[in-house]
C-alpha cells in the first residue's frame, strides 16, 4: 500500500474518532428477530431493523430458502442473458408484478442495483429527471448515472416546487417524476395523489421506490401506493426485498412488459452482475404469500407503531409525526445522536443514531423502527430504557 496513501486513511479515520462520528460494526450471532445476541452487548431489543413484518427468521421463509438451495444450489454462477435464468427467478417476479398490480417486474440483487439500472436505461438525451430532494441515496446515484439527462430537484414534499420543475422541463422527452414512498430518514409518506396527477397533466412517468412502504402501508401491505388508493396509477414501481419481505437482499422494478423487457436488453447492473441467489429468490417468494395469506401482520405492525410512538411521547419525548414504522427522533449534532445510540446499546435497546451525512448538519436523530414481532413486554422494556437514557443525558427532564 502506497504509505502516504496510508497514512492519509489513518489520518481521517482518526478524525472521525475524535469528532465522535466513527461508527462501529456490531456483530450478531443469531438471527435477525426482536431480540438478538451481540458480541459487544449481550442479548438487545432491535429497534433499527428493517424487519418490519418479522419475517427474517419466520420458519416458513427460511425452509423456502433451505428448499431453494437443496434445488438449484448456493448461486447463480453468471449473470442471467449468459448462462439461463432459474424458474424460480420468473416465478418470484410474476409474483411480484400480481402482488403490486403491473403488468411485469424484474428482480435485482438489491434496490441500489434497480434504481442505478433503472434510470440511466430509460433516460438518454433529451430526457429529463424531477426528484424529490430527501430521495434515498440509491435514486441519487441512479439519476446521476442519467447523465445526459436534464435532472431536477424539487424542494422535499413541495408540491408548487414540483409543479415549476415540471412546467420548466416541457419539450424532454421522456420526463420522469420520482420519489421515494415512504423516505426513509423522516418516516413521512410522499404526497402521492397530487405527484400522481402533477405527473399525468404535464405528461410525465411517475416512478416510486417503495422499498420502505412495501409490507408497512396500506391495508394489505401492498405499500405507500394502496395507503392512498392509486394502485394501477403508478407507471414505475422499485422496491426491495431485503426490508418487509424476508429481509434477506434483492431488489426489484415493475412496470409495464415494454420496460422490463428493455431493462433486461440494457440495464447495467442486470447485463453485468450475477442475479439474485436463487435461494434468496425461494425465501422472497415465502414471504410474499406469507404476508397475503396474513394481513393481520400488518395491522399489528400499525397497532405497535402507535403504541410505541405514545409511550416516547408519554415519557416526554417529540419523535415527528408519520404513518409508516419508523419514528424519529431528532436530537441535534451527529456526536450526540451516536453518545445516546452507544448509551441505549447498554441499556440493552439496539437503535442507531444517524447524523451527517445521512441527514443535514443539526438534525441527528435516532431512528427507531418497529417490527410486527415485538412483544409489548419488549416495548415497555425498551421505552424504559429510552427513558433512563433520556434523563442521563439531559434530553428528558426529571
Amino acid at each position: 500500500m502506497n504509505q502516504a496513501f496510508e497514512a492519509k486513511l489513518r489520518d481521517d479515520l482518526d478524525a472521525l474518532k475524535k469528532a465522535g462520528t466513527y461508527k462501529h460494526l456490531r456483530h450478531l450471532t443469531t438471527p435477525m428477530a426482536p431480540e438478538v445476541h451481540m458480541e459487544e452487548a449481550g442479548d438487545v431489543i432491535v429497534l433499527s431493523s428493517n424487519n418490519y413484518l418479522g419475517l427474517a427468521d419466520l420458519p416458513e421463509v427460511v425452509e423456502a430458502g433451505k428448499r431453494g438451495l437443496d434445488r438449484y444450489g448456493a448461486g447463480t454462477a453468471s449473470v442471467r442473458f449468459i448462462c439461463g435464468t432459474f424458474d424460480v427467478h420468473r416465478a418470484l417476479e410474476r409474483r411480484i408484478a400480481q402482488f403490486l398490480g403491473l403488468d411485469a417486474a424484474l428482480t435485482y440483487v438489491s434496490c441500489w442495483n434497480a434504481n442505478t439500472g433503472l434510470f440511466p436505461t430509460i433516460c438518454d438525451e433529451g430526457s429529463a429527471i424531477v426528484s424529490d430532494e430527501l430521495n434515498h441515496a440509491s435514486i441519487i446515484d441512479g439519476v446521476r448515472l442519467a447523465s445526459k439527462a436534464r435532472r431536477e430537484r424539487f424542494k422535499h414534499g413541495d408540491m408548487h416546487a414540483l409543479e415549476a420543475k415540471l412546467k420548466s422541463v416541457q419539450g424532454c422527452f421522456p420526463i420522469v417524476v420520482v420519489t421515494d414512498g415512504v423516505f426513509s430518514m423522516e418516516g413521512d409518506l410522499a404526497k402521492l395523489p397530487d405527484i400522481v396527477g402533477l405527473a399525468k397533466r404535464y405528461g410525465a412517468i411517475s416512478v416510486v421506490d417503495d422499498s420502505h412502504g412495501t409490507g408497512v402501508t396500506g391495508e394489505t401491505g401492498r405499500g405507500t401506493i394502496e395507503h392512498y388508493g392509486l394502485s394501477g396509477e403508478v407507471d414505475v414501481i422499485t422496491g426491495t426485498l431485503g426490508k418487509a419481505l424476508g429481509g434477506a437482499a434483492g431488489g426489484f422494478v415493475a412496470g409495464s412488459t415494454a420496460l422490463i423487457d428493455t431493462l433486461i436488453q440494457r440495464s447495467r447492473p442486470q447485463l453485468f452482475s450475477n442475479a439474485l441467489p436463487a435461494t434468496v429468490a425461494c425465501s422472497s417468494l415465502a414471504a410474499i404469500d406469507y404476508l397475503d395469506s396474513h394481513p393481520e401482520l400488518v395491522r399489528s405492525l400499525r397497532e405497535k407503531t402507535r403504541y410505541f410512538r405514545d409511550g416516547l411521547k408519554r415519557i416526554g419525548y417529540t419523535p415527528l409525526e408519520s404513518e409508516s414504522a419508523i419514528v424519529p427522533i431528532i436530537v441535534g449534532e451527529t456526536a450526540f445522536a451516536i453518545l445516546i445510540s452507544d448509551k441505549l446499546l447498554k441499556s440493552g435497546v439496539f437503535v442507531t443514531g444517524f447524523g451527517y451525512p445521512v441527514v443535514p448538519e443539526g438534525t441527528a436523530r435516532i431512528r427507531v423502527q418497529i417490527s410486527a414481532a415485538l412483544t409489548r413486554d419488549e416495548m415497555d422494556r425498551a421505552l424504559r430504557g429510552f427513558e433512563n437514557v433520556g434523563k442521563e443525558t439531559g434530553l428528558l427532564k426529571d
